[in-house]
């Protein structure tokens, strides 16, 4: 089960990627590197993040630790970038940070970082598992002479199209990873409703709950 934290301050975006995550400070006094449930990749991305990480996880792979996010609705209400602010908007609620793992570099190869045989081989069999499609870019963070994979929201990719394994919706695997995307779809619908902001806590509260509940047990 993933643990629960509380989004207390917005310290810094990380401009590196389209999703535009930032490093946030939670209310477990540490720090996090936060996805947002609002970003253009929309909450199917994070579900394969948390299933893929985990899977991982599972596997030996160090894999930086994940963590559920509440962030409020007065959160980051002083950050000066419009972008920004768009962005928190639309994630209020559930969202999904990873451990910030401070002073970390990307695993790069002209630089002379190097893996052994092993974890290499254990590497690509993972990706391979999880279909992950960044093969193409490492995403490994480098932190006290030890890789780390991160950034798995590209695997799983066939969950974007269920239409295309209409064949296999009834394996018991494939039905609960779709439980768990419809249920992340609900929250994404209920957050966008005309509901009052009270019912529309309510709502979008109890589907992220749920979807947090159905991945985790994935």
């Amino acid at each position: 089960m993933l643990r629960s934290v509380q989004a207390t301050r917005y310290v810094t975006p990380l401009r590196e990627g389209g999703s535009l995550p930032a490093i946030v400070e939670a209310d477990d006094l540490g720090l996090c590197v936060l996805k947002f449930y609002g970003a253009g990749q929309g909450p199917l991305t994070l579900a394969a993040e948390i299933i893929a990480g985990e899977i991982g996880r599972l596997l030996g792979l160090p894999v930086p630790e994940l963590v559920l996010v509440q962030v409020d609705e007065a959160f980051g209400r002083n950050e000066h970038d419009e972008e920004v602010r768009d962005l928190l908007r639309a994630s209020v609620g559930l969202n999904l940070g990873m451990d910030y793992l401070p002073g970390s570099m990307m695993f790069d190869p002209a630089a002379g970082d190097t893996a052994d045989a092993e974890f290499a081989s254990r590497l690509v069999w993972f990706d391979a598992f999880v279909m992950n499609r960044t093969a193409r870019n490492p995403n490994l963070l480098c932190w006290h002479k030890k890789l780390y994979p991160i950034d798995h929201g590209a695997a799983l990719y066939f969950h974007h199209n269920w239409q295309s394994i209409q064949t296999a919706s009834g394996s018991g695997s494939y039905a609960h990873s779709r439980s768990c995307a419809a249920a992340l779809v609900h929250a994404d619908r209920g957050r966008s409703s005309g509901r009052t902001a009270h019912a529309h806590r309510r709502s979008s509260g109890a589907s992220a709950v749920e979807s947090s509940r159905c991945l985790a047990s994935a």
